[in-house]
């Protein structure tokens, strides 16, 4: 079984993936560990998986080369990852080359050194445009409130197998890596590493994704906003309640002499606003359990390249798409 296992979402990186997995190989070799490269073709519009495909030629019993079907999100596609990754570590990283390879020396030697089960590059400097930091912070924002954490995180990792072990059996649609590792594990550490400019094209992140993740966070992971939105409306309740004897108050006093039409306005905006944001509340958990129940694929594979040994499961997580056996017993 190979040492260090690399696994990497791709996502419209033909001019990047080349130079970046040339580096990969040279680190790996300089650390003088048994390895593999997974590259999970996230389902790039352009011609990537051919370039993909090329790799696994060049490269082929360090590479293996996984294509899905369609796009599913850089989470699920590491998910679809870690079912085929065999190393007792595990490294993450981007495919823009914005993490660099000759980084992972750093993250191997301090999980090794440590009794950590997860360790973060964490970036001395973030070279990403101004709306990406943005996006970055509320995630970690959010991540530090349901988490109870101080800690921030990066795509830039590195993971002991029995961690990565203990979260394959989520395979539900709504995925979310950190917040699963978290679950599992306090032993979190992070060690200082360099952040790069991106070498072409643009994030696959846009700033509604970054958000949709930040739900993704709260509705999987918390009850904080149902608990949330109990609060407010538990609040514009009492404010009501005490509006209602300040006024009833003034009529038994005879101070009103004609009914308000504006403070009977805004009773009923401010309520009727809060029943609709409680409702969209509740509605979003429950569509999200409606999908879950549904089956939604978290991944779907196309196609895998590798050596037979690699192929583990190629079809998706074990509960759904494993190929049943037929021989006796």
């Amino acid at each position: 079984m190979p040492e260090l296992s690399v696994v990497i979402p791709v996502y419209r990186s033909r001019e990047t993936i080349c130079p970046l997995v040339e580096r990969l190989l040279a680190v790996l070799r300089t650390l003088d560990v048994t390895h593999e490269i997974i590259l999970v073709n996230d389902g790039s519009p352009d011609d990537t998986w051919s370039v993909v495909q090329q790799l696994q030629q060049q490269h082929s019993e360090q590479v293996i080369a996984i294509n899905l079907m369609r796009n599913f999100g850089q989470h699920n596609a590491l998910m679809c990852g870690f079912r085929q990754a065999r190393g007792e570590y595990i490294v993450t990283m981007d495919d823009d080359l914005q993490n660099p390879p000759e980084e992972i020396p750093k993250l191997w030697q301090h999980i090794r050194q440590t009794k950590m089960d997860l360790v973060y590059g964490q970036y001395a400097g973030k070279e990403h445009a101004s709306w990406r930091n943005l996006g970055s912070l509320i995630v970690n924002a959010f991540y530090r409130l349901v988490f109870d954490t101080s800690r921030t995180v990066t795509a830039f990792r590195i993971i002991r197998r029995p961690l990565v072990q203990s979260i394959l059996s989520y395979d539900l649609n709504f995925t979310y890596i950190d917040g699963l590792l978290a679950w599992n594990t306090q032993r979190v550490g992070e060690v200082l590493v360099k952040h790069q400019p991106r070498a072409t094209g643009r994030s696959g992140y846009s700033l509604g994704k970054l958000l949709s993740l930040s739900l993704n966070l709260f509705t999987n992971f918390s009850l904080l906003p149902l608990q949330l939105v109990s609060a407010i409306g538990f609040l514009v309740a009492c404010g009501g309640i005490l509006g209602a004897l300040f006024y009833l108050v003034r009529y038994l006093a005879a101070d009103i002499t004609v009914p308000g039409f504006a403070s009977l306005i805004i009773a009923i905006l401010v309520l009727g606003g809060l029943q609709l944001l409680s409702l969209g509340m509740i509605g979003e958990y429950l569509g999200r359990l409606h999908l879950n129940v549904n089956r939604k694929p978290q991944y779907t594979v196309r196609e895998i390249l590798g050596p037979a040994a690699f192929r583990q499961d190629a079809f998706g997580p074990p509960t759904r798409s494993r190929p049943q056996s037929n021989q006796p017993g």
